[in-house]
């Protein structure tokens, strides 16, 4: 079913994104590259809103995502973590040296090159945290990028995360000038954190002071002034006091309390290092910022932080408890006839169950659960409606998406 096609004959489906100021901006559908993520952000910046980034660990995940950002019209950001990914290969795969977590986020990668195209969506195709520990999985995917940029001349991904927040500041940001080199070279987007975001994400776990969790703006100058040397293609996840999941705040209440207005201390810091140094900054908001553990988070916080240049924002806990709700209110539902192949729970009718247990009824209603809450946070984050398909037409009609594969000539 693939289609070999050669460079000079690639056909892409593009979209527009509008905002309210009716600026406008083509890129293609499918997964983007680094250059067109950060005009996508670029944009987002301007205008105000923010994509949900939505870690899957399996087909049926990324097509629900895929799925709710078609219906809304919305561009979106599908992300796979180590363990995630590791899922997506197989328990059973050996995973001592990280070949499953590689493995699975090279499949998932295809899965949703081959898909995205056909639901007409703009994706960036990212991975998750990647700390000192996980770095042969980010050198693994960073292998396939070179392969597959061999081959079609875009990376597989689009952009890729280092989380070394756990290391001294000069360690974390020479490893991400490290490895931000060679990616600028196959046109990827690199996102890095500095400062701690509380709580646990694949194995990094911050139990330090609560002091720890704002990230000051010296260090977020410092950053960009490493990575902005090199390419315009980062981002910079800075803590402001969010966690990764749900949890109870400091302060004993329900709710994460967040001070999203630290993170326009950080651009206002960049800005004047830049003009110090006599750069032309017209923008009050020069750098892309990340925001990690929104889970549990107010609104208006969220927004806030939108306007002081977050233009990306995680979204785990929340979507895994939507799938599992969907799996859940079934069962609520059907229980009678989900004890056994035929007959109800206490009766011998001899009727069939099949169509009640068959795994495409049940996990459908994940997905659709899933797609919900998928669509409340593009909703939430301003993304709805933000392009229209617009497909490549030759000799008038539409041409059909194409599929890639790694092959070799």
């Amino acid at each position: 079913f693939f289609d070999r096609i050669p460079k000079k004959k690639l056909v892409r489906k593009t979209f527009r994104i509008m905002s309210d100021s009716k600026s406008t901006i083509e890129l293609p559908t499918g997964v983007l590259t680094g250059n067109q993520t950060a005009e996508l952000f670029a944009h987002a910046k301007e205008n105000g809103y923010a994509i949900p980034a939505f870690n899957c660990t399996s087909s049926s995940t990324i097509n629900c995502v895929l799925e709710a950002a078609r219906d809304a019209k919305s561009p979106i950001i599908i992300q796979v973590s180590t363990s995630g990914a590791a899922f997506y290969a197989g328990k059973s795969v050996e995973n001592g040296g990280l070949e499953a977590s590689v493995l699975g986020a090279v499949a998932a990668a295809m899965h949703t090159r081959t898909m995205s195209k056909f639901y007409g969506v703009p994706v960036v195709m990212h991975s998750d945290h990647c700390a000192k520990k996980l770095l042969p999985w980010f050198d693994g995917m960073l292998k396939a990028d070179e392969e597959y940029f061999k081959v079609y001349g875009v990376p597989l991904f689009s952009s890729h995360m280092l989380d070394l927040s756990e290391q001294k500041d000069d360690e974390n940001i020479a490893t991400c000038v490290k490895y931000f080199e060679k990616m600028a070279k196959l046109n990827l987007f690199l996102e890095m954190e500095i400062g701690e975001t509380g709580g646990e994400e694949d194995g990094v776990k911050h139990e330090g002071d609560i002091s720890e969790l704002f990230t000051h703006p010296d260090q977020v100058w410092k950053v960009h002034q490493a990575l902005s040397a090199i390419s315009p293609n980062f981002s910079i996840a800075a803590a402001f006091g969010n966690f990764h999941g749900v949890y109870k705040a400091p302060d004993g209440g329900n709710a994460v309390k967040l001070t999203p207005e630290l993170l326009g201390k950080h651009q206002a810091k960049i800005k004047a290092e830049l003009t110090k140094a006599g750069k032309e900054c017209k923008s009050s908001k020069p750098t892309f910022l990340v925001m990690h553990g929104g889970s549990g988070s107010e609104k208006s916080e969220i927004l806030e932080a939108v306007k002081n240049g977050v233009v990306k924002m995680n979204v785990d806990t929340d979507t895994q408890w939507a799938y599992w709700d969907g799996v859940h209110q079934y069962y609520l539902k059907n229980s009678d006839r989900l004890f056994k192949q035929i007959g109800g729970k206490d009766n011998e009718d001899g009727k069939p169950n099949k169509k009640k247990y068959d795994p495409r009824v049940w996990i459908r209603e994940a997905e659709k659960s899933m797609a919900k809450r998928v669509t409340e946070a593009l909703k939430d984050l301003g993304a709805l409606g933000k392009y229209a398909p617009k497909p490549e037409l030759k000799d008038g009609k539409p041409v059909a998406p194409y599929v890639r594969a790694i092959v070799k000539s």
